[in-house]
């Protein structure tokens, strides 16, 4: 049992722990990022709010409301509600970071309301990612404990449910942020100088999502690994 233990340990500091570290890393960077180009004021004063607006009204979205909320970087787009959600920072800032932020919230509504696969994809499997999560660590464990390698397998699947919605979670978010930075781009309300920063928040923060799926693959792996072990023990 000890020599198990030691076993689970190595392979999450093997696997798992460069993948949380990148995770880390990536928060950090999309932290520091929004701060520094925060400091790129838009010339006609335009401010978070004021992107998402014009993102919305340009596809013909009038019905989907934009509030404030509070925290850091809370910004989201809730279909349930038709309704974008934005962090202080970024409804009244009038900068490139705010604007960016906003305009790929605003294109995730355009998503919703033009049925972009994806999306649909990843809200229709939500719930079983829910569930999965959470009984897949248990079930590994009771699968090993009375040496039922099935159900240690059945924990692997269900975990594997979150790794296929950080997978899909990729291109919605990249097509959000194409979204935004078109509209940004074509409107002609702001300089390169802001594009190019909007273009910096938005790759920053594609980044969490590139490093949350290495997080859900390295513990995918570590699971099935364990689950190989306990079968071959049996």
């Amino acid at each position: 049992m000890p020599f198990g233990f030691f076993y689970v340990d190595y392979l999450y500091i093997i696997l798992v722990l460069p993948a949380v570290i990148l995770a880390f890393w990536a928060q950090w960077n999309v932290n520091h990022t929004f701060r520094k180009y925060s400091r790129v004021a838009t010339h006609p004063g335009m401010t978070g709010y004021d992107a998402a607006r014009l993102v919305l009204d340009r596809h013909g979205l009038l019905d989907v409301q934009i509030e404030e909320v509070g925290g850091n970087l809370t910004d989201h787009f809730d279909p349930r509600g038709n309704v974008i959600r934005l962090s202080s920072a970024v409804y009244r800032g009038n900068n490139a970071a705010a604007v960016g932020v906003a305009a790929h919230e605003a294109g995730h509504a355009v998503q919703y309301a033009n049925d972009y696969v994806p999306m649909k994809i990843r809200s229709a499997i939500i719930p079983a990612t829910n569930i999965g999560s959470s009984l897949a660590v248990p079930l590994v464990l009771l699968g090993i404990i009375f040496s039922i390698p099935a159900i240690a397998y059945i924990g692997v699947l269900a975990f594997a449910l979150s790794t296929v919605f950080q997978l899909v979670t990729l291109p919605v978010e990249f097509n959000a942020s194409r979204r935004a930075m078109a509209a940004i781009s074509t409107c002609g309300r702001f300089h390169e100088e802001e594009q190019h920063a909007a273009r910096k928040v938005l790759s920053a923060a594609a980044m969490t999502y590139l490093a949350a799926l290495a997080v859900s693959l390295a513990n995918l792996l570590r699971l099935a690994i364990i689950a190989g072990g306990s079968r071959r023990r049996d």
